[in-house]
């Protein structure tokens, strides 16, 4: 390929790498705009500073002006620098939220004195391609690594792109050098394929750097999606807390009467004993000791309950001074037998307040019964036993 052909190859595809590059900035400038995300404002700076330093390097070619081949030197490596620092910044931000690798008076002075000593010691395009490329895909490649051994969510395409990248910048690198140091030497027979590398190297580095922005995008799409997965459990949670706390009567622990349809749904295939309990002159105890005792009366009874039955036992304060115990797999007898076991518990706590006594109506819902009349005949059959005991 003679020099002709590698001017116009270099021209084709440095066309490409503008045109490219000018809408990878142009989308993450509109995407960071809309998306405050730390990383995404970092990278689109990062695309910024790049199609800066590709137009510096076309400006080159350009003007042909040897006067200011240290000037475009100097804003060529301080583009392509910043663009590698400030995505290794949007990285870190993304992987370590609240912390950064640099602070931005750090990134200034850092460029400012490297791209100022790069353009007085490095005379000629070749040395620059040597050193800066070198540098470059070191960054690049340390920068790979260190998201490989983060094990973040979502980062393997993005660390792919960055690794590309960078062993693409360290071929260009090893490319300048053969160059350079072998026009006579033992590598002659690379050079031609070396100088066609570097004058097609624009259409590769664009390859390379559409894998990056790839990975910078499935990265925060994959990372947003799990941020939404966590937002909905924790909702779901909350969600559930709240109705935890909605179907628990706040004065006795027990469950309140909002969850009766839910726990009948839930018992009605096998069927459950329903054990309707009423509090014997709750109204005398308010009247004459005071709402303070009634409301320990209740509390000590809700207690007693829980105490008495079963811990899969449904305790609930059906209103007022009403309880309603669901048990499956209850049969009468053992019914019974923790009445009488809720009465001794109760007697423990006779000399402690006013005596909680209770009626009791008990009920079997049938596997695939209508809980209501069952509900319905529990109730009945508490009245009955109320009505005994006063005669």
């Amino acid at each position: 390929m003679d020099e002709a052909q590698q001017l116009l190859l270099w021209r084709w595809s440095t066309i490409i790498q503008l045109s490219s590059l000018t809408m990878v900035t142009a989308f993450f400038a509109v995407l960071a705009r809309s998306n405050r995300r730390p990383e995404l404002v970092w990278w689109g700076r990062a695309w910024a500073a790049n199609l800066a330093a590709l137009i510096a390097t076309s400006a080159w070619w350009l003007l042909q002006a040897a006067s200011l081949f240290p000037v475009i030197t100097l804003f060529y490596i301080a583009g392509k620098t910043a663009f590698v620092l400030m995505l290794a910044q949007g990285a870190w931000t993304m992987i370590r939220p609240g912390s950064r690798l640099f602070t931005t008076r750090a990134l200034v002075i850092g460029l400012a004195v490297y791209s100022s000593v790069a353009a007085i010691v490095l005379q000629n395009i070749t040395m620059v391609g040597i050193v800066h490329h070198s540098v470059l895909g070191v960054l690049l490649v340390t920068l790979a690594i260190a998201l490989w051994r983060s094990h973040g969510e979502g980062v393997a395409w993005f660390t792919a792109g960055v690794a590309f990248r960078g062993v693409l910048a360290l071929m260009e690198a090893g490319a300048y050098l053969i160059q350079w140091r072998s026009p006579e030497g033992a590598l002659a027979d690379l050079i031609v394929p070396a100088v066609t590398f570097l004058s097609a190297s624009s259409s590769f580095d664009m390859g390379a750097e559409w894998l990056v922005v790839l990975g910078s995008v499935l990265t925060v799409s994959e990372r947003g999606r799990h941020a939404l997965e966590a937002s909905h459990h924790r909702l779901v949670l909350a969600q559930e807390d709240l109705r935890r706390l909605a179907d628990r009567d706040p004065l006795t622990g027990a469950t309140n009467r909002r969850a009766l349809r839910d726990i009948f749904r839930a018992v009605q295939p096998t069927g459950a004993m329903l054990l309707f309990f009423d509090l014997d002159d709750f109204k005398k105890i308010n009247d004459v000791h005071g709402h303070a005792a009634g409301d320990g009366c209740l509390k000590l009874f809700a207690s007693a309950l829980r105490e008495s039955f079963r811990p899969d036992d449904h305790v609930l304060r059906y209103g007022g001074d009403e309880f309603l115990v669901v048990a499956c797999g209850l049969d009468s007898v053992a019914a019974r037998a923790r009445v009488e076991d809720l009465t001794s518990q109760l007697h423990l706590h006779r000399g402690d307040n006013v005596y909680c006594g209770f009626s009791v109506g008990m009920a079997k819902l049938e596997p695939n019964g209508a809980p209501e009349v069952a509900l319905q005949l529990a109730d009945q059959n508490m009245y009955k036993a109320k009505n005994r005991a006063r005669k």
